[in-house]
């Protein structure tokens, strides 16, 4: 089936939720289970003051950001903090899809579980080694 695109329209930021909470619940339960009550925003795209403090001139450049305390760098005697959170910057993300065809919740998927993985500090092997299993 090929795609009408002279009347397609990228997905709204309500529809690429969706398509986000769709990737979450692909995720093995094991892995959303140590994730916790991390919350999954989705944007255009990241704010200015975000890129300009990674270095990042174009914001096409970046389609997600793991925003917290690692575990890795928590420590028991913090005080209360705001939630871990993962943005998913829905127009770089859909440029990325445009470049290279892959399917569009797949892609949602991989950014999701790296921005993830970053929170617990997971290599690249394990990284592959979750989105393998969502896939399955």
């Amino acid at each position: 089936m090929s795609v009408q695109w002279a009347s397609a329209k990228a997905p709204t930021l309500a529809e690429f939720e969706a398509l986000a909470m769709e990737a979450w619940e692909k995720l093995p339960p094991e892995f959303r289970d140590i994730a916790g009550d991390l919350l999954i925003r989705v944007e255009d795209f990241a704010t200015d003051e975000i890129l300009d403090s990674l270095g990042i001139e174009d914001p096409f450049e970046l389609t997600g950001l793991y925003q917290g305390v690692s575990l890795t760098k928590q420590s028991v005697m913090e005080s209360a903090r705001e939630p871990d959170m993962v943005f998913l910057y829905r127009r770089a993300i859909l440029d990325e899809w445009s470049e290279n065809g892959e399917e569009l919740g797949h892609l949602i998927g991989h950014v999701l579980i790296h921005e993830i993985g970053h929170h617990f500090g997971f290599s690249d092997e394990d990284m592959e080694h979750i989105e393998a299993g969502a896939a399955s």
